[in-house]
C-alpha cells in the first residue's frame, strides 16, 4: 500500500504516446538492419510497455523481425522491504543460449537493482548486445547500469514516488508523482 500524500499527474496518455513514439524511433535506430532481435519486457509493467514499443516499431518503421519475451523478477529489487529474500529470475527455455540483440524494457529506473539483475541474467545467455529501455529514468542509479533509451528523465526527491500507470494493470496510461506526507 502506498503512503498517503499529494498526488500530481505529470504525464497523460496523449503525452505518453508522443514519448513512446520517440522511444520507438530511438530503438529503431539501435536495431535497424539487425537480425535476431529480442524485446524483453520485465514483468509487470515492462511487458505492456514492450508490446507498445513492438507495435510502434512494426507500424511506423516496418521492423518486424522482433521476438517478444518476458522476464520474471520475483520482487522489485529496489524495494528491500518486500518479503522475498533474493531476486530470482524465472528462466524460460526459449531464452537459453541467446546470440541476439536484446532490448530490455521496464517502467522506472530508480536505483537500478532490477535492471542489473535482468542484464546479468541475459549476459549469462551470451546475448551479443544488451540495451536497456525505460519509460522513466529517475537519475538515481546506485549500481553500474545505465539506460540506453529513457522516455522521460525526472529528478525528484528520493522520498517521492513515481507511479507508472500502465494498462492492463491500471485503467489509464499516465505517470503520477506521489509526495508522501511526513507525520
Amino acid at each position: 500500500m502506498l503512503p498517503v500524500g499529494d498526488r500530481t499527474c505529470l504525464y497523460r496518455q496523449s503525452e505518453l504516446d508522443a514519448v513512446l513514439n520517440n522511444m520507438a524511433w530511438q530503438a529503431g535506430g539501435l536495431i535497424r538492419g539487425k537480425n535476431n532481435v529480442v524485446l524483453v519486457g520485465i514483468v509487470r509493467r515492462g511487458v505492456p510497455l514492450s508490446e507498445m514499443l513492438h507495435a510502434r516499431l512494426a507500424a511506423q518503421y516496418d521492423i518486424n523481425n522482433i521476438t517478444m519475451m518476458q522476464l520474471h523478477i520475483k520482487r522489485y529489487a529496489d524495494d528491500l522491504t518486500l518479503l522475498y529474500p533474493e531476486t530470482k529470475l524465472t528462466e524460460n527455455p526459449a531464452q537459453a543460449n541467446m546470440d541476439l540483440t536484446v532490448l530490455v524494457v521496464d517502467d522506472v529506473m530508480f536505483h537500478g537493482h532490477s535492471m542489473l539483475r535482468a542484464v546479468e541474467y541475459l549476459a549469462t545467455k551470451q546475448a551479443a548486445e544488451i540495451r536497456t529501455i525505460v519509460l522513466v529514468d529517475r537519475g538515481a542509479n546506485k549500481l553500474p547500469v545505465r539506460t540506453d533509451i529513457a522516455g522521460i528523465r525526472l529528478d525528484v526527491a528520493p522520498s517521492h514516488i513515481i507511479e507508472c500507470n500502465v494498462p492492463p494493470y491500471e485503467a489509464d496510461f499516465k505517470i503520477d508523482l506521489l509526495q508522501p506526507r511526513i507525520n
